[in-house]
């Protein structure tokens, strides 16, 4: 039989920006988490699939195969024989599954890139405004799994979208007023997926994501879009330790006009200076922003942009607990905190997490070491359900804190030991 390329596998290594090393790799991570071990692909299985001299792999390379590109063995260009079949997956191994809590919310991102509708963004010819909604799309369609997944599940199939775009952007052609969308929406796109990368603790991709996106605002002469970066990168000044520079930067953002006539955002806005302001120890900027956000918040109507999907009451109150908890106001930190969990709607899971932890830090902060041992537990449980080295961070920081108090507190020496057992 003569040797055909399989041109669908090699598509879909350029749609997934996988190389064939980085694709074997993943095949071997997948086949451990299904069968308990890894198989031996290598880069060279990869390249005989594509050049088609392997029409049908060995099964245990299939199904890893169709749960990474979330694919037929047929739509990924191979070739049955009579006697080929795919049988069922085998049954995860309990130790694999407890060693990989999150890979599943991976392997479910990695699915959402088959249904984002990238194949309909033209790689040549003109581009309309009906190509421009398209990409403006999907922004909103991984905000609807960014609060539940997390950003370490997303910032690689935000990457991939963004790469499909430049593709467009590069080798289309189009007229001067659909050029300006198309920033806008290829900077939106941008600044999403630096607040994954910002999530997943790869600050060097968010920082290149945020002065991509910067890039594309000005391009665009789209102020929110700016404002919105400048918002992200005070963030991850403040998780960088640079409290200084994260005010000045928050403070670029308050200033654009166009911030100021949007409710919601100059909302979010003033909250995120309080904490700045707190973590400077200016008390009386951090109380004025805290009064601003909440008179700001009651001129909202309608809906806000997709990303800012999570500026609800709850948020509000919770980010009014961290300023007090940086300001050394625990108590108050506390019972804010509390009240915004109260109020948290389910889908917010990785923000629950984040307020649970917030409060298990209040608490401990206020020498209630036994309390804080017991929400930090159920902030441990509640972690395994998202992808976010951010969380993990401040997760591993309260258990090194609580190691103090594992000798004489039963509860803290329960939650060293529970968060040791799931390798925090």
């Amino acid at each position: 039989m003569s040797r055909q390329r399989n041109t669908k596998l090699e598509a879909l290594l350029t749609e997934f920006g996988f190389t064939h090393a980085q694709l074997a790799d993943k095949v071997n991570e997948t086949a451990e988490d299904m069968f308990g071990k890894p198989t031996q692909c290598t880069d060279r299985h990869v390249r005989r699939w594509v050049a088609g001299e392997v029409q049908w792999p060995w099964v245990r390379y299939l199904l890893p195969l169709q749960e990474i590109l979330g694919r037929s063995p047929e739509a990924m260009g191979f070739v049955p024989r009579k006697s080929s079949r795919v049988p069922a997956p085998p049954r995860r191994p309990a130790t694999a599954k407890e060693q990989r809590p999150v890979r599943r919310r991976e392997f479910m991102a990695v699915g959402l890139a088959a249904v984002l509708g990238l194949d309909t963004i033209p790689d040549a010819g003109r581009l309309g405004t009906g190509d421009v909604e398209r990409i403006r799309a999907i922004v909103p369609a991984l905000y609807t799994h960014d609060h539940a997944l997390g950003g370490g599940a997303l910032h690689e199939v935000a990457a991939q979208a963004l790469r499909r775009v430049h593709q467009a952007l590069n080798h289309c052609t189009y007229g001067e007023r659909v050029e300006r969308a198309l920033y806008a929406a290829t900077g939106d796109l941008a600044a999403s997926a630096g607040w994954f990368a910002y999530d997943a603790g790869r600050q060097e991709d968010a920082t290149a994501l945020y002065n991509e996106a910067l890039q594309a605002g000005m391009l665009a002469r789209d102020g929110m879009l700016q404002a919105r970066v400048w918002s992200n990168l005070a963030m991850q000044a403040r998780l960088l330790d640079r409290d200084q520079e994260a005010v000045r930067i928050g403070r670029a953002a308050v200033e654009t006009r166009q911030a100021k006539a949007d409710p919601w955002l100059m909302a979010l806005l003033h909250c995120r200076q309080a904490v700045g302001y707190a973590r400077v120890g200016d008390r009386v900027r951090a109380e004025r922003c805290l009064a601003r956000a909440e008179t700001t918040y009651e001129r909202t109507e309608g809906e806000p942009a997709a990303w800012l999907s999570f500026l609800t009451p709850a948020e509000l109150t919770g980010l009014a607990g961290a300023a007090h908890q940086a300001l050394g106001r625990h108590k108050r930190a506390q019972e804010l905190t509390a009240t915004a969990l109260d109020m948290l709607e389910p889908r917010f899971e990785r923000n629950r997490v984040y307020y649970t932890l917030q409060r298990a830090q209040a608490l401990l902060d206020g020498g209630d070491v036994e309390h804080a041992a017991d929400e930090a537990g159920k902030a441990a449980a509640l972690a395994a359900r998202v992808h976010s080295d951010r969380l993990r961070g401040r997760l591993t920081g309260l258990r090194q804190q609580m190691r103090r108090y594992a000798s004489s507190v039963p509860e803290a020496a329960q939650f060293v030991e529970q968060t040791r057992q799931t390798g925090v």
